[in-house]
């Protein structure tokens, strides 16, 4: 889709190579050309969708996708006004945190960031978060999906008793956990009951995606 004088292409290559001035601007400009807010959020959605393919394959890097994310943000400030506006709401919502103990967030910020990217809303809890306080934030925002991350290996041995506080109050069908970090692996979070494991940012929206579709 085109506008005058303007490419949403270009918005999402903005946006792609982490340029934060350019992606601001051609956003205003799209909003003040008239171009429907959907079309804008499809533009930044595709953006987000490149960047975490391109890290998937190693093209990229996680500073690359920090400022790529960052556009992003600064991008949606804008369109989030007029797609509450136009009755344009993600379909879902997601909770991440840092499991209890552990106070490291870069990570966790980044996961947090490209599902945004995806169009689901994300309910952010912070570090160091309990058990029972995930489980209280699914109820309050009424949650699909909670994230889960470690960078410690001493903390993510407290992962398990969050995930089974998780599945103890919702069913694994209403509700799916999601784990990730650093000392992690696919073994680790199977041998917890977690219903997916995230390797790394870009992998984590394909993999929240698949457990959506269910």
């Amino acid at each position: 889709m085109t506008f005058p004088g303007r490419d949403l292409g270009e918005l999402s290559a903005a946006v792609e190579r982490g340029d934060i001035a350019s992606a601001t601007v051609l956003t205003g400009a799209a909003i003040n050309d008239g171009v429907e807010a959907g079309a804008i959020l499809s533009a930044l959605m595709l953006a987000m969708d490149r960047v975490g393919e391109r890290f998937q394959h190693n093209q990229i890097f996680v500073p690359e996708m920090l400022v790529a994310a960052r556009a992003m943000k600064e991008a949606m400030a804008s369109v989030e006004p007029l797609l509450i506006d136009a009755g344009i709401r993600p379909e879902h919502t997601a909770v991440i945190g840092t499991i209890k103990g552990d106070l490291h967030d870069i990570g966790k910020n980044l996961v947090g960031m490209m599902w945004k990217g995806a169009n689901i809303n994300v309910v952010d809890l912070g570090t160091d978060v309990s058990p029972q306080r995930f489980v209280a934030a699914v109820a309050e925002h009424d949650a699909r999906i909670v994230g889960i991350s470690a960078l410690l290996t001493t903390t993510m041995v407290g992962m398990r008793a969050a995930v089974d506080a998780v599945h103890g109050a919702y069913d694994s069908g209403r509700v799916s956990v999601v784990v990730g970090g650093a000392p992690l692996t696919a073994e680790f979070a199977a041998a917890i009951g977690a219903d997916a494991f995230a390797p790394d940012a870009g992998s984590a929206v394909e993999v929240v995606k698949g457990l959506l579709a269910r």
